[in-house]
Order: structure tokens, then C-alpha cells, then sequence
């Protein structure tokens, strides 16, 4: 059955992968780095998307868009958009309706998105099994604080699945032990302007002031890099 790597114990990218490796991609900073260091060593990488009908997903998408074609190279297949939508099981959450978004002063646990991990695993691992794609890699840092972002979670949720298609798809996730200035400063000289972060976008651009667009800013002030990211405010 698949299951999640020590990601503490793995060089990143490896030096000579053998086999193609898909990467769940959001457009934000860390999933965009992680694609461009793959796109150097494995002979394929996959971009998934998983659209699950987010209010700011329009905006995510151009940026992502821009961001692929910027980074463009031989290795980089086309974008897989997977559909998966939400609105049945979260209703009116702020998340979908664009309303009470969280601000910059609210912690982590206030965009927690209830089984975000498992809604987008679920189709990304199936899609692998369908696909002989051997491996999918995740961006997810080692500061997440949320309960399906562990690595039991993730070890058994791949093995779920692995044991109801018969597959054998393996979780790495190459960032678990880094935060958010380390992940940056890995993409120096990438089109990070490019990336997209906010969860409350105006105009298809950063808000400047949702919990998000703080993390980003803080994020490159601690990197000590300057924030290419166009603000709306």
C-alpha cells in the first residue's frame, strides 16, 4: 500500500529519480517551489489541480497559469485541472462565500478548511493509480498545525486508498521539516511574483490585508527577500 515518506530523511529533489512524479499544486508559494525544484531532476512531473469551487480560485488559477509558463521546461506536462466540488458538504463557510474572511491578525486555526488534505489526496492519489504515476508530492510545511496534515494522517489515508484500487502510489512530502522562510529562500530567483496566496483577492490580486496575504508578507520579511507580490492595497 502507498505510504508517506520520512520527509526528514530524504535529500530534495533526489539526485536520479527513475520514474515521473506528480506534484498537488495550489499556485501558492510553496507548491510553486516545490514544482520548479522537481522539474530539475525528475524526467516528468505531473501539475494537479484540484478545483473544489473556493471563491478565490479564479484569481489562484491565472496565477498559477503564469507562474507554469514562466517556469516552463521539458520536464513539466501540461496542468491537470481535477473536479471536486464542496459546496454540498461546506455550505456557507467563509471559504466559499467570500464573507468573514479571516484578517491578518487571526492565527492559523482560523483557515482551517474542515478535510482539505483528504478531499484533494483522494482524487490525486486515484488519478497516480490510474495514471502508473509512481509518487505525488505535497508542499505542506513543518509549522501546519492542522489534525489531517500529520504524518499518520497521511499514512493512512494513502493506505486507504492503495488498499481500495489495488495501487501502490507513494505521499513525499519534501518541505515537512522546513517553514515558510526556508521554502523561499529555496526559490530565490524564481517568478514568485507569480504565486498566489490570499483568500480574500480583489481585483485578481492580493487583498493585502487577509490572514494569508500576513503569512506571505511575513514570510519574506523573515527571508529577508523583497516581496515581489502586486497588493491591491
Amino acid at each position: 500500500m502507498p505510504t508517506a515518506t520520512d520527509p526528514g530523511t530524504a535529500a530534495w529533489p533526489p539526485p536520479a529519480p527513475a520514474g515521473p512524479l506528480a506534484v498537488l499544486v495550489s499556485g501558492g508559494l510553496d507548491s510553486a517551489v516545490l514544482l520548479a525544484e522537481a522539474a530539475r531532476a525528475y524526467p516528468a512531473v505531473f501539475p494537479l489541480y484540484v478545483r473544489t469551487g473556493l471563491h478565490w480560485e479564479p484569481a489562484e488559477r491565472a496565477h498559477l497559469d503564469r507562474f507554469l509558463a514562466a517556469v516552463r521546461a521539458p520536464a513539466v506536462r501540461p496542468l491537470y485541472v481535477l473536479e471536486l466540488p464542496v459546496a454540498d458538504v461546506y455550505g456557507d463557510h467563509w471559504s466559499l462565500t467570500g464573507h468573514g474572511v479571516p484578517g491578518a491578525d487571526t492565527p492559523d486555526e482560523a483557515v482551517f478548511l474542515p478535510g482539505r488534505n483528504v478531499l484533494l489526496l483522494s482524487k490525486a492519489l486515484i488519478w497516480c493509480h490510474l495514471n502508473r504515476v509512481p509518487e505525488l508530492a505535497l508542499a505542506l510545511l513543518g509549522s501546519n498545525p492542522f489534525p489531517d496534515a500529520t504524518p499518520e494522517s497521511f499514512d493512512t489515508f494513502a493506505g486507504v486508498v492503495g488498499r481500495a484500487v489495488g495501487g501502490r502510489v507513494r505521499v513525499v512530502r519534501p518541505y515537512a521539516h522546513l517553514h515558510k522562510p526556508d521554502v523561499l529562500r529555496r526559490g530565490r530567483g524564481m517568478p514568485l511574483g507569480e504565486t498566489f496566496s490570499c483568500i480574500r483577492p480583489a481585483g485578481g490580486f492580493h487583498c493585502g490585508r487577509c490572514n494569508k496575504c500576513a503569512e506571505r508578507q511575513l514570510g519574506f520579511r523573515a527571508a529577508g527577500m523583497d516581496d515581489p507580490t502586486r497588493y491591491a492595497d
